[in-house]
């Protein structure tokens, strides 16, 4: 496609563009951009991002308004203008991509945008409640395509000829849907197995769907019927862990969650992500038993926009609150989400009831990204859809490392010169079927990237299935303790330079004396970290059984405190008790300074939950009682950089207080404990600035504490803002403390960090 311009004074300018430049209708908008300057030249995709070339009077013009009014997805990077010589060309194009080593990305899939909404319900359109509906604004990208340059060609569209009237719009400079690669119809496009009206049925009916979304396969359910909401508990073995639910409009919210002007921005914006709510409960109380909040996202594909509507129309809301649908991932519990239509039909036969499929390929799994607000600002709990795999900015060009992560919410990294690429969630690594999905993400993220690493990172633990990996490479490697990559991923996001204090808290992690750390205060500085603080070692009787079962860990907590005899009668209904009171009484068990594992005592000592069916149970329950949080100025002790809450929980048992002024007296008295500990350090080692990261800083009491605390103080805090603070962080941190160690040596690719 051309456009032919008149001649003036000729200047030709050459104009590379970086970044998130191509599938997000950037070709068109430079096409546009030169056609109203009355510039010739041309515009390809190409290895680097988007090359153009720009003839005319205006050229300069041009070049200034370019990064002014990008498109919606576009994320620019990185301009270069370099002055060429004038060719007496006449026309504007747009041209055929570019190969050649790739240093470009791919965008992340975005929500469907308002004017294809306009669209899909617009019975004049021919797009009129067709569930694939897109354009160069929205729509799937990063799980349809197989390699850059984004191209249909390599992407799942391939398979999918274009008819006539979409081909006119492809190749039509005035529509939105120019060089859409995405774009589809009802007459050449995919299509749904099922009907709209048989999935509303279903629902409406308290059955359980299973439908295709845009990373994977997702149950609904209504949200309102707990017979239906049970049934998906009772077949998908998932006991406890909450739902996440889905509402048809923002306007709709407010029904059954409280949020403020940053959540509601949230869950309209582009990415679409599940924003977790101060819960209005009304809702089943299957949906999240126990706790004071619930996720809640609005629809991200045509498809839930379809659902919603005929909902709508149906007996049971044609009048009073809207519909509210359960909308959770397919799979059962600890399997990785089906992206696979044969699979799904297979594996999904006794969960759903009704199993719909299309015949648009996923080419990468993506479960929907889960986000709070913390401190005003938002959280990750899970990146994955709609933000991945949007890279993260390092403060420096580094080597290509890739980093394998954890065992637990595994992501993987790879680096690329400044950028850093955070997989998507991946899951748990304890299944076959969690590694070969691990190993996919590694081989697709490779090759997108065109990246060919020098070094694997890893943690330091032997027997994770990653470490395994790594090792199996034949690849150099450099080993990473837990909680330093932990610190090291903060450090890394907010290109921190120089020293700093990391409170690291979480449930569990190899420590370099192979003892179990996990409530640990360390000294960073490069690719240095000491320890110069942990909590006070607890007994973990039965190992990690006293992980799922936190009674362990309130017995451990009365042996310590000289109350072993009131082990058996407050825990008389565990059949173990008098096994785990021999436990105690023998010297050399297994010890941890985990900062989870006492929160996990403190519920079962109130007696909020004596076992846990999903990681974090007991913890969420404790912190969903918080009315307000107060501070036993004597209940902990600091001796030689250790950390003991030992007088805390004197308290806690000594007063008998109920289970919700208990909560607010633990977390209060715990954010005080360790901005107490934080300072002294600081005042010890003059470093100022601390980082806050481990899965227990996803309390948002707790994280929004400790920040505000550290910084009354005169301290900087530095929170994970673009990753999760659990393990779905882990593998940026080991990345950035490989590179810094082949930076260091770059001629010793081997060793620990």
């Amino acid at each position: 496609m051309s456009a032919t311009v008149a001649c003036g004074d000729r200047r030709r300018l050459r104009v590379r563009v970086s970044g998130a430049v191509q599938g997000v209708g950037f070709r068109p908008y430079v096409y546009g951009l030169a056609t109203r300057y009355g510039l010739a030249g041309f515009v390809i995709n190409g290895p680097d991002g988007v090359t153009i070339e720009v003839e005319g009077d205006r050229a300069s013009e041009f070049a200034a308004a370019l990064p002014l009014e990008a498109p919606p997805l576009a994320r620019i990077d990185h301009i270069c203008v370099q002055e060429t010589a004038a060719l007496a060309a006449k026309d504007f194009s747009i041209g055929t991509s570019e190969g050649g080593r790739l240093s470009t990305r791919i965008v992340a899939d975005a929500a469907t945008c308002q004017q294809c909404l306009g669209e899909l319900f617009d019975p004049e359109s021919r797009h009129y409640l067709y569930p694939f509906i897109s354009c160069s604004h929205c729509g799937p990208r990063y799980t349809i395509a197989e390699r850059l340059p984004y191209d249909r060609r390599n992407t799942v569209m391939e398979a999918f000829r274009l008819c006539a009237a979409c081909v006119a719009e492809y190749v039509d400079p005035a529509n939105r849907r120019f060089h859409a690669e995405a774009i589809a119809c009802p007459t050449c496009g995919p299509r749904l197995s099922h009907g709209i009206n048989a999935i509303v049925a279903a629902i409406a009916g308290g059955q359980i769907v299973a439908i295709k979304g845009l990373g994977g396969y997702q149950l609904l359910c209504d949200a309102r019927n707990q017979g239906a909401v049970q049934r998906l508990r009772s077949r998908k073995q998932r006991l406890e862990k909450p739902f996440a639910v889905m509402v048809g409009s923002i306007e709709r919210v407010n029904e059954i969650a409280d949020a403020n002007a940053s959540e509601l921005a949230l869950l309209e914006s582009i990415a679409r992500p599940v924003v977790l709510l101060a819960t209005r409960n009304h809702l089943a109380p299957g949906i999240a038993p126990g706790l004071s909040r619930v996720g809640v996202m609005l629809p991200v594909a045509p498809l839930h926009h379809l659902i919603f509507h005929a909902l709508r129309s149906t007996g049971a809301w044609l009048e009073g609150p809207g519909p509210v649908i359960v909308a959770t991932s397919a799979n059962l519990c600890g399997e990785p989400l089906l992206i696979d239509n044969a699979q799904a039909l297979r594996r999904l036969e006794g969960i759903a009831d009704l199993v719909v499929t299309h015949d648009r390929e996923i080419l990468t799994r993506a479960d929907d990204s889960v986000v709070s607000v913390v401190a005003g600002r938002p959280q990750f709990i899970r990146r994955a859809r709609g933000y991945v795999p949007e890279p993260i900015r390092l403060a420096r060009s580094v080597p290509p490392v890739l980093a394998v992560g954890g065992a637990l919410k595994s992501t993987v990294t790879i680096t690329r010169d400044s950028e850093a690429f955070v997989s998507q969630h991946i899951g748990d690594l304890d299944t076959a079927e969690g590694i070969c999905v691990f190993e996919e993400t590694i081989r697709h993220l490779t090759s997108t990237l065109d990246v060919e690493p020098v070094v694997i990172a890893h943690d330091l633990h032997p027997n994770m299935a990653s470490t395994r990996f790594a090792e199996a490479s034949g690849r150099a490697q450099v080993a990473v303790q837990h909680h330093h990559a932990h610190a090291a991923a903060v450090i890394a996001e907010h290109g921190h330079a120089g020293p700093a204090l990391a409170l690291v808290l979480d449930g569990h992690g190899f420590g370099s004396d192979s003892g179990n750390w996990g409530g640990e205060l360390l000294l960073c500085e490069g690719t240095r970290c000491r320890r110069i603080g942990h909590f006070a070692p607890l007994q973990m009787p039965g190992g990690d059984r006293a992980v799922r079962e936190p009674w362990r860990m309130a017995s451990a907590i009365l042996q310590s405190l000289g109350r072993g005899n009131e082990i058996g009668p407050r825990f008389a209904a565990q059949r173990q008790v008098e096994r785990v009171q021999a436990l105690l009484d023998q010297p050399g068990g297994a010890t941890t300074t985990s900062a989870g594992r006492l929160f996990d005592a403190a519920a079962a000592l109130l007696g909020i939950a004596s076992v846990q069916s999903y990681e974090g149970e007991a913890a969420m329950k404790l912190e969903a009682l918080v009315r307000r949080t107060a501070i036993f100025d004597a209940g902990w002790t600091i001796d030689g950089g250790v950390l003991s809450l030992r007088p805390l929980f004197a308290r806690l048992i000594a007063d008998k207080i109920d289970a919700a002024d208990g909560a607010g007296l633990f977390h209060g008295t715990f954010a005080a404990a360790c901005i107490d500990w934080v300072t002294r350090s600081a005042r010890t080692t003059g470093v100022n600035t601390v980082v806050l990261s481990g899965g227990c800083f996803l309390n948002v009491v707790l994280a929004d504490e400790i920040q505000r605390g550290c910084s009354s103080v005169g301290l900087m805090p530095l929170m994970p803002r673009q990753l999760p603070p659990n393990d779905g962080g882990l593998s940026l941190g080991q990345a950035w403390i490989a590179a810094l160690q082949i930076a260091e040596q770059p001629s010793a690719l081997e060793g620990t960090a």
